[in-house]
């Protein structure tokens, strides 16, 4: 859980939020990713562009909030959102994970460059560093929901979830059980 985060860089137009993802989507970066959608999610934000050309690989704790995040925005889920989601130049080993995963469906995938308006420019999001349990927390909802949209999934990730459930009861003590 140590391994350190994907940076995120944000550009939000009119009518769309592009998401750059640089260096490796871990269960670090995951956190900052779902707040970050969330509040543009908040703001009225339907169309998401994100830029992976510099991602270099994607782990299943943030595969799965994308896959949550794609859900949401399909409107596939109790949270109703019509949206779009654009995964723009994921290299072959994200788009193969994905795939696998059973949850490409929820995604259009592009390649080439991405056309913005003149003088826009990108911001870095800043993290926001996540205790432990929230980190658990995020791994076991992100490894459930893979479970949930692909039953090919089980076998793969049962056993991260249940050592998640049983971690997050270990950290929290048993004042907070």
């Amino acid at each position: 859980m140590s391994s350190p985060a994907a940076k995120l860089l944000v550009l939000a137009g009119n009518e769309f939020a592009a998401i750059r993802i640089i260096g490796r989507a871990n269960l670090n970066s995951s956190v900052d990713f779902r707040m970050l959608v969330t509040e543009l999610g908040q703001k009225g934000y339907r169309y998401f562009i994100l830029d992976l050309s510099e991602c270099v690989l994607m782990d299943s704790s943030f595969l799965g909030v994308l896959a949550g995040f794609g859900l949401k925005m399909s409107g596939d889920s109790a949270e109703k959102c019509r949206g779009t989601i654009e995964l723009s130049n994921p290299n072959a080993r994200i788009l193969e994970l994905i795939e696998n995963l059973g949850v490409l469906h929820l995604f259009t995938v592009t390649q080439g460059p991405i056309m913005v308006p003149e003088g826009t420019e990108s911001h870095a999001v800043s993290p926001c560093e996540p205790n432990r349990v929230e980190l658990a927390s995020a791994c076991k909802e992100a490894h459930d929901l893979l479970m949930d949209l692909n039953p090919e999934n089980v076998s793969k990730f049962k056993d991260v979830s249940q050592f998640m459930a049983e971690e997050i009861k270990k950290l929290k003590g048993p004042a907070e059980r």
